[in-house]
């Protein structure tokens, strides 16, 4: 039940027919994994913090660097140098004191990426390595966890939703994100926002959609971004949507 500072505080939400006051006990009672808390991380936090998740886990670890503040504004600059599931606890806590912040402070892999997904409902992947996004895709297929997947570079992103493990209207299996992406790109091949940059800018476009996408699932409104890409180019302000499938065999 929410009580009365919470109905206050998410009233906006609540006079939304399409979420109202059930809708927002779900995001209540939600759990959610955000991988990273980083370029993407940060707004996907705080907007589900400002939306009233009520559980959030946090997964990185790295601590929190100068050249960070310019994308990951959910650490300031008292914050350099600190863990940065530390900090981004910290900054949650100040957005949202209803809601609960669980850190994990390590690094997302096959041995100990099962046991983390299992206590959640809902994957966020935030991550900047082709490693972990496909590590987390196969993990949340096999647990059978909806994932929201993202990612930027220099003045581009992406986001789709994986839900391999159902299938659509039509009765054919949801596509996998190696559906996608069948294979990893070389080592080298395709350089990192530390070596290219990136437009700090842009990871909050696509990073306050992966907490509308998220939002939309937990609620079960709308329509999701499974089997498509959505495609957003900052330079020329236009997005396009890539529509994919599950591939035979």
């Amino acid at each position: 039940m929410l009580d009365e500072l919470e109905l206050e505080r998410y009233a906006r939400h609540i006079l939304l027919r399409d979420v109202g006051g059930m809708g927002q006990q779900k995001l209540k009672a939600a759990r959610v994994l955000v991988i990273g808390a980083g370029g993407l991380g940060s707004p996907v936090l705080a907007y589900l913090a400002a939306a009233g998740v009520g559980t959030l886990g946090v997964i990185d670890d790295d601590v929190v660097s100068l050249s960070n503040l310019q994308r990951q504004i959910i650490h300031d600059t008292q914050s350099v140098d600190e863990l940065k599931v530390l900090s981004a606890a910290r900054s949650l806590e100040r957005i949202n004191p209803h809601i609960r912040v669980e850190m994990h402070q390590t690094r997302l892999d096959e041995t100990n990426g099962a046991a983390i997904i299992a206590r959640y409902d809902l994957v966020i992947d935030g991550s900047d390595n082709f490693d972990t996004r496909y590590g987390v895709a196969d993990l949340c297929e096999e647990a059978g966890k909806p994932l929201i997947t993202a990612a930027v570079g220099l003045f581009d992103g992406s986001i789709t939703t994986l839900k391999p493990y159902e299938s659509n209207e039509k009765g054919r299996a949801n596509p996998r994100y190696r559906d996608l992406f069948p294979k990893k790109p070389e080592p080298g091949t395709i350089p990192s926002c530390a070596e290219a940059g990136v437009l700090g800018a842009l990871t909050g476009v696509i990073g306050s959609m992966q907490a509308v996408e998220a939002i939309k699932e937990i609620v079960g409104l709308g329509e999701g971004l499974v089997g498509r890409l959505l495609l957003y180019d900052a330079r020329s302000a236009r997005f396009e949507t890539i529509r994919y499938r599950r591939k035979a065999g």
